[in-house]
């Protein structure tokens, strides 16, 4: 028989047995509330990478229409990546002092407002301004977005959440495949038309800003309890669970209060160095890394595919089939990540398709005919994108609260530069030794990157560090 808890027991055990918000969070099915914030979400990630990925194709009929060489086209990609990197970096640190929902509106209206203007460039100088621009609201975007999905998604499933989060990426990057393959090429200015579809992120921040929740861990980090409340309950309704008896805003937040108070301020705000604290600074380094070589090798060679086969003597239409096709792989890419994620763990999945990105970099370096260079880029395009995928749902779990979105912003911001680097490679490396040097670099850049995933702590199951 079991004995009933005497009736004088303090009021403090109680609430200790009680479930933090978080728990409670991490213990509800997915919800339609869930839905709702993976899709809002996503609509903005989509918006984001198609915005990236029209860059490519503005390259392509730029050359031809304003006669530009290899050079100056690298500089033009390579201008947006310098604006992203700083983005990513002040972006992260924003998302934890003012809130995730704020800041990831914003930097839908900065890009959206400023991709817009691009197609009114008339000088190459003007368009690299602008593009710096757009690079500034993209770069803050990306990890903002994933800390927020990532802090309400259920312990159990938040890695495929979160890969599911960057699989509206490939949306984005087949939209603006099939602007370029069948608007950009209708007349001279159909790349100004293409970019005047960017004015839709800047439209699409106003649903952000009031249509997604904000996240619990920053609204409890800012003391501000009663929203916190009302998030999870909202939640929790949608599961149609109730609230457990002893939640509320007085009994459930004493703990919090108590231990902010006794946290001197300076160690609550967020600084980049703590990112290199002795508990973190292994795991920070390998995620540097991994961010930095993927970041290579990916804008090294999908920024530059559509003029790459240009240059072998494709016509601007067929090079955008072609990039279309290629694309297309990305999305089974992301599925198989999300069932993996779940199932080996975030390094296993990792570092699986980052080898598997190597071997098919190394293979489209080689491809002359058609139908391999299809072959070979389609397993670029499906491995590159899955560890993509598995990349944004570990870094925000690498990370307490106070650092989780600087975290992923500063690695986000490190592997920027890298991105910076590579379209300006490019040119030099095809000068030297043509595309079988530049995708072998590529897939050297694979290969170091899973050696670094390797190096990572596996969290799959586990809750949120505080």
């Amino acid at each position: 028989m079991t004995e009933r808890p005497p009736a004088d027991r303090p009021a403090a055990a109680t609430e200790q047995a009680a479930p933090t918000r978080n728990q409670r969070l991490d213990r509800l099915p997915f919800t339609g509330r869930h839905r709702k914030l993976l899709f809002g979400s996503g609509i903005g990630w989509a918006l984001d990478a198609m915005d990236v990925s029209l860059i490519s194709f503005v390259m392509a009929a730029l050359a031809v229409q304003w006669s530009l060489d290899a050079t100056t086209l690298s500089y033009i990609a390579s201008i947006g990546f310098v604006g992203m990197a700083i983005g990513a970096s002040v972006g992260g640190l924003l998302a934890d002092k003012l809130g995730r929902r704020q800041v990831f509106a914003a930097t839908l209206l900065i890009y959206g407002l400023a991709t817009g203007a691009s197609a009114l460039a008339a000088s190459v100088g003007a368009l690299m301004v602008l593009r710096f621009s757009v690079g500034l609201g993209l770069g803050a975007e990306l990890p903002v977005a994933s800390t927020l999905v990532s802090e309400y998604a259920p312990k159990r499933i938040r890695g495929r959440v979160v890969v599911l989060l960057e699989a509206f990426w490939a949306v984005g990057w087949i939209g603006a495949a099939l602007i370029g393959a069948f608007i950009i090429p209708l007349s001279a200015d159909g790349w100004r038309w293409a970019l005047l579809t960017g004015l839709l992120p800047a439209v699409y921040a106003v649903v952000v800003r009031f249509g997604l929740p904000e996240s619990v861990r920053f609204l409890e980090s800012k003391g501000r309890y009663a929203e916190a409340e009302r998030a999870v309950r909202q939640f929790e309704e949608s599961a149609g669970v109730d609230a457990p008896p002893a939640a509320g805003i007085d009994a459930s937040d004493r703990g919090h209060s108590e231990a902010r108070a006794s946290v001197a301020p300076d160690s609550q705000r967020a600084r980049w160095r703590d990112l290199w604290a002795p508990s973190l600074r292994r795991r920070t380094a390998a995620l540097w890394a991994v961010w930095f070589c993927i970041n290579l090798s990916y804008y090294g060679a999908f920024i530059w595919i559509p003029s790459l086969l240009v240059g072998q003597g494709f016509t601007l239409v067929k090079s955008f089939e072609f990039t279309l096709i290629i694309t297309l792989a990305q999305l089974p890419g992301y599925f198989v990540a999300a069932f993996l994620i779940e199932r080996i763990g975030r390094r296993a999945t990792l570092a699986i398709f980052l080898l598997g990105s190597a071997c098919a970099a190394f293979w489209f370096g080689f491809a002359t005919t058609e139908g391999a260079i299809l072959a070979a880029g389609m397993c670029l395009s499906f491995f590159n994108l899955g560890a993509w995928g598995a990349l944004y749902a570990i870094g925000p779990e690498l990370y307490p609260t106070r650092l989780r979105a600087s975290g992923t912003g500063a690695a986000a911001g490190f592997g920027r530069i890298a991105s910076i680097i590579a379209p300006l490679l490019v040119p030099v490396m095809l000068a030297g030794g043509g595309s079988v040097l530049v995708f072998g670099v590529f897939a050297a850049a694979f290969l170091l990157a899973a050696g670094a995933a390797f190096t990572l702590p596996e969290l799959m199951g586990r809750e949120l560090e505080e």
